[in-house]
Order: structure tokens, then C-alpha cells, then sequence
């Protein structure tokens, strides 16, 4: 069996290493795509296009606006009628316009209260809620401040009042980094797709060339034809993930190594298993290739989102959260994070590994049965 085995490995192995447009695909796919997805998918929000409309021109509007600094807010233009506040935004030259009324310095200085206005492009949600959730934050603080200074004048210091002292402390990635979290999170996507897509892709085109039913006549059994499958695309992608951590996310977005190396190559070993297994029963499914990557999507779309990388399983209504605990991608995802980011050992990452290894098994067994059953018709 071993030789066998052997033989099949190198002709895997050769077929792929033949394919320049394959090879050059999979070095992109763990170097370019995973630095693009770092930079390309931040969560923080730079440079965000702000016009004033200042009717006040006074001390206190200008000493606000200088609160509204870069790299956050980046001013393009002061206007000097209101007409010009649709024609910014209507123009996309600006994603915010803040209105200062003219009664803005005598407010300060008076007794009743100071009020802004925000306009903002809400063509594109997520910027424009963040750029809003800034300004709010910097007009809590500028208020603090002119209240610190009324109380310090009148000889009454704040310091003296009761209050809570909050200090926020973030575990982990102090710095909320968001290309910490892109970065591997697009790593980790590179692991189910490719192993799908090699696995999948190479079965239909022995499929579709024939040479499965001589595969299938040789003196080779249906499960040595398997592992002839997944043994390759397990080196290649680990092989490849590799290089991510070398070129890409060392010394590009520099993320930490916290955890075990050892631990993380182990269990994403099964997880290329499990994927390459859902990858044969695709392969199995499809008549050709494009229906192959059809259903890929169809499959992958559904477990991006079902995976807890973009919002916690919690916040998922029941069902599909009970649905999440079908995907490898959950568990592979979360162990992920432990280990890298966080430095967990096998103690706390042990549930994800067994949902890996059970759903890896489940697929395997579902690929192999389903596999002789379309041969034996």
C-alpha cells in the first residue's frame, strides 16, 4: 500500500507543479491576497473628507475644529453659504460637513448650552458611523474641558466631586490593530478555499479527462485514491502558510507569535483534512468544473459568515447559530485567534479541536461512501 500510495503522492504533485497559472495562484493567494486584505480591510477610518461650515468664526469654533486633527479628519474646504453643504456631499468631495451656528461663542461663554451639527454622507454606512462616533467622543472632551476651565476660574476643581475613574484595558492587541485581525483572518480563509479548490478542482479534472476510470481499473483501492488527494494539498498549504508568516505577516503588520507554532500546524493539518474531504464531495457531486465551483460558493458563503469572524456567534439568531456548530470553519477560526493572538494551549482550545477533528472525520467518511456508491452505479 505504502508504494502505491507513494506513487499516487508524486503524481499529485506533479500534475500541480505543471500548472504554472496553479503555482503562481496559490503563491498569491498566501502572500499578495493575505497583504492586500490587511491594508485593504482596516477597520479604523483615516482621512475622512470634512468641510466647516463656520458661521461663528470666533476663539471657541476654531479651538473646537483644531480637536478634529489627522490622520482622522483631513479638511477640504471651509464654505461660505449653506447651499454649499449639498453640493460637497451631493459631489462626494466631502463624507462630513460640520455646521457651527453663529451663537456658538456666546454660548461657551454664557450659561445655556453650545450645539454642532454633523451631516454626513450615509451612502456608505460603516465610515460615516465611526467618523460620527469620533466627533461625538472629541465634543464629550472638548465639553470637559470647558467645564474644567468655568470650574478652575471659579476656584472649584472637579477632582473634588465623586465619580468613577474608568480605565480600559485591552487584552491581546492593546493597540486594536485591525490589520492583526484581517490579516489572519484572511489567512485562515486561504486555508478553506484553496484546500477546497485543489482537492475539488483535481478530482473533476481527472473526471472530466478520464483518467479517474484508469485510476479506478489499476490495482489501487478507492481510499489510497483519496489520500493520494489530501496529502498533497495538506503540504502545500502548510507549506504555503508558512511563507505568510514570513513575508507577509512578521514583518509586514507585525503580528505577534504568542502561542505554539507546533500546536497551530497540528490542528491546521485537520482542518486541511476536513476541508480537502468537503472538497472530494464536491468533486464527487459535480459534473464539470465550473458546476464544481459553483457549489464551492454556494458552500463557502454561508461559512464565512456562519464563522464568527465578523460578528460573535452570540449575536446570531438561535438557528443559525445551532448551524454554526456544523462548520470546521467555527472551530478553526477561534482556535486560530487562541493560539496566535492569544497563546492558548491545548487545555483551551481543546473543544475546537475535537469539532475539527469529528467534522473532519464525518466529511471524510461521507466523501468515501459517497464515492463508491457513484462508481458502484
Amino acid at each position: 500500500m505504502l508504494r502505491r500510495l507513494t506513487g499516487l503522492i508524486r503524481k499529485e504533485f506533479a500534475q500541480i507543479f505543471r500548472d504554472r497559472a496553479l503555482v503562481f495562484i496559490l503563491l498569491w493567494a498566501f502572500t499578495a491576497a493575505i497583504y492586500t486584505s490587511g491594508h485593504g480591510r482596516a477597520m479604523e477610518v483615516t482621512n475622512v473628507a470634512t468641510a466647516v461650515y463656520d458661521m461663528s468664526q470666533s476663539a471657541a469654533s476654531r479651538e473646537f475644529l483644531s480637536h478634529l486633527q489627522a490622520p482622522y479628519f483631513r479638511f477640504v474646504a471651509y464654505l461660505d453659504q449653506e447651499e454649499d453643504i449639498t453640493k460637497w456631499l451631493d459631489s462626494g468631495k466631502a463624507s462630513i460637513v460640520v455646521v457651527i451656528p453663529p451663537d456658538f461663542q456666546r454660548r461657551i461663554d454664557g450659561s445655556s448650552q453650545a450645539h454642532i451639527q454633523v451631516i454626513t454622507d450615509g451612502a456608505v454606512a460603516v465610515p460615516a458611523t465611526i467618523a460620527v462616533a469620533y466627533i461625538a467622543e472629541i465634543s464629550a472632551n472638548y465639553s470637559v474641558g470647558v467645564l474644567q476651565q468655568r470650574a478652575s476660574a471659579a476656584g472649584f476643581h472637579l477632582s473634588s466631586l465623586p465619580g468613577v475613574d474608568e480605565r480600559v484595558r485591552v487584552k491581546f492587541n492593546p493597540n486594536m490593530l485591525s490589520t492583526w485581525f484581517s490579516s489572519l483572518l484572511e489567512l485562515m480563509n486561504m486555508f478553506t478555499m484553496v484546500s477546497l479548490l485543489l482537492t475539488a478542482a483535481d478530482l473533476v479534472r481527472e473526471k472530466e479527462h478520464g483518467t479517474l476510470e484508469q485510476l479506478l481499473v489499476s490495482p489501487v483501492r478507492t481510499i489510497e485514491i483519496f489520500l493520494a488527494k489530501i496529502i498533497p494539498t495538506i503540504v502545500l498549504v502548510l507549506g504555503l502558510s508558512s511563507l505568510s508568516f514570513l513575508l507577509v505577516l512578521k514583518p509586514a503588520f507585525h503580528v505577534p507569535i504568542r502561542g505554539s507554532l507546533l500546536l497551530f500546524y497540528a490542528v491546521a493539518a485537520l482542518y486541511v483534512f476536513a476541508m480537502t474531504s468537503m472538497g472530494i464531495a464536491i468533486a464527487v457531486v459535480a459534473r464539470n468544473l465550473a458546476q464544481a465551483m459553483m457549489i464551492m460558493l454556494l458552500i463557502l458563503q454561508p461559512m464565512v459568515f456562519l464563522s464568527g469572524a465578523w460578528n460573535p456567534p452570540e449575536a446570531m439568531s438561535r438557528w443559525m447559530r445551532w448551524l454554526s456548530f456544523v462548520s470546521p470553519m467555527r472551530y478553526f477560526i477561534d482556535f486560530g485567534y487562541g493560539v496566535i493572538l492569544k497563546g492558548n494551549g491545548v487545555a483551551l482550545v481543546a473543544w475546537d479541536i475535537a469539532g475539527i477533528l469529528i467534522l473532519g472525520c464525518v466529511l471524510f467518511s461521507f466523501s468515501l461512501w459517497w464515492f463508491r456508491r457513484s462508481v458502484a452505479r
